[in-house]
């Protein structure tokens, strides 16, 4: 195998691949990312760890055609700290040279037959826009669990229906529900999956640059795979099993009361109020009319108040919260205002952007927090 390749063509497609390199594998071999070079100046970059696939494809100036495995992680951090130039790679007997400039690096490479073979993208039933992909993942996985013990909670489940689809996450805290616009394939497309919010808020977040991603879906009980393709880069996923608890029943039909407050100056507050709740301390938001007092801390201990204009619409209402998660919550809306509505401050808080004072919610997020006690 022989090829030349631009270094930052090289450095990006290495990174981007390896990213979904197992810290520890359980065999060497999945350490790797497989270099494939095509006759028709192509080259191929794929890694695997029978979970997670990524596969990138760059132009590149092949002389001989071949495929070589290599330490993944080395190859990025080399490929980054190469000088600016063309980058001449080939392979002699069990090594791979890498010659760029004055610099010349070898690589020892990794068994090839042992390496398993990568997943069929499955077929592609719909696309949706890369920016508002990204935002939507962005917003829910916040509310993913990271406990392994609860597998189902650390993933995002999606819904496919006609023109919408619906993401949703909770770790039994908090409950985080976007729903986007998408282009499906087939009229009246209908389907779900549990998507791993790791491996989701990654994809998304590396395919913003294109402008549409393409969504592939095999959903079954066992062994469903999704993928996601754009801009000459792929990714699929095997979707976890189980079923998700039915979540969406969690929002409240109506409320009773709800308060409008300016979501920056309220994150702010937030934040100063939060420096004095230590570990596991809620910080307490008592709404009264033009007014939101935050509060945190008690007894000898630190504490701290703050209070901001606030319009409410109710009777007055008293909760707290877990400071961190209603400042994620916050930070994942991109409005001007915030919305809390309530229907007992002993029951869970729906935060919704707003434009304005007066105008209303908008409903394609939804933040549920579950209120914990403050001490008197």
């Amino acid at each position: 195998m022989k090829f030349r390749v631009e270094r930052d063509v090289l450095a990006e497609a290495v990174t981007w691949t390896a990213r979904t390199l197992p810290t520890r594998p359980p065999v060497p071999v999945l350490a790797g990312v497989l270099l494939e070079a095509a006759g028709d100046g192509v080259l191929t970059l794929s890694t695997f760890d029978y979970e997670v696939s990524a596969r990138s494809t760059v132009p590149a100036d092949v002389d001989e055609a071949g495929t070589v495995l290599v330490s993944g992680r080395l190859l990025a951090d080399i490929s980054r700290a190469l000088p600016g130039k063309p980058v001449d790679v080939h392979v002699e007997g069990t090594r791979v040279v890498l010659t760029c400039g004055a610099s010349r690096v070898t690589l020892l490479t990794l068994p090839v037959d042992d390496y398993p073979a990568l997943p069929v993208m499955p077929p592609v039933f719909g696309t949706v826009e890369a920016e508002v992909f990204a935002q939507a993942v962005a917003q829910v996985t916040i509310a993913a669990s990271r406990d392994e013990t609860l597998p189902l909670l650390t993933g995002v489940r999606a819904e496919f229906e006609a023109d919408r689809i619906t993401l949703l996450a909770t770790d039994r805290y908090r409950l985080a529900m976007r729903e986007l616009p998408w282009h499906p394939a087939s009229p009246g497309t209908s389907s779900s999956a549990l998507l791993r919010a790791r491996t989701l808020s990654d994809v998304a977040k590396s395919l913003t640059s294109a402008g549409t991603v393409d969504l592939a879906l095999v959903d079954s009980t066992s062994h469903g795979l999704i993928g996601f393709e754009a801009g000459g880069r792929r990714t699929t996923s095997l979707l976890l099993d189980g079923e998700y608890p039915p979540v969406r029943r969690l929002f409240p039909e109506q409320t009773t009361t709800h308060a409008v407050v300016h979501r920056t100056s309220l994150v702010e507050a937030a934040r100063r109020v939060s420096l004095v709740a230590e570990r596991n301390t809620p910080i307490r938001l008592s709404f009264s009319e033009g007014t939101v007092v935050l509060e945190a801390g008690q007894g000898d201990d630190a504490q701290a108040s703050e209070a901001l204009e606030a319009t409410l619409v109710g009777e007055d209402i008293s909760s707290a919260f877990n400071p961190h998660y209603l400042l994620d919550g916050l930070g994942a809306l991109g409005t001007e205002f915030v919305r809390m509505a309530f229907t007992h401050s002993s029951k869970p808080v729906v935060v919704t952007g707003q434009t304005s004072p007066e105008g209303d919610a908008e409903a394609d997020f939804r933040y549920l927090l579950m209120p914990i006690r403050f001490a008197s």
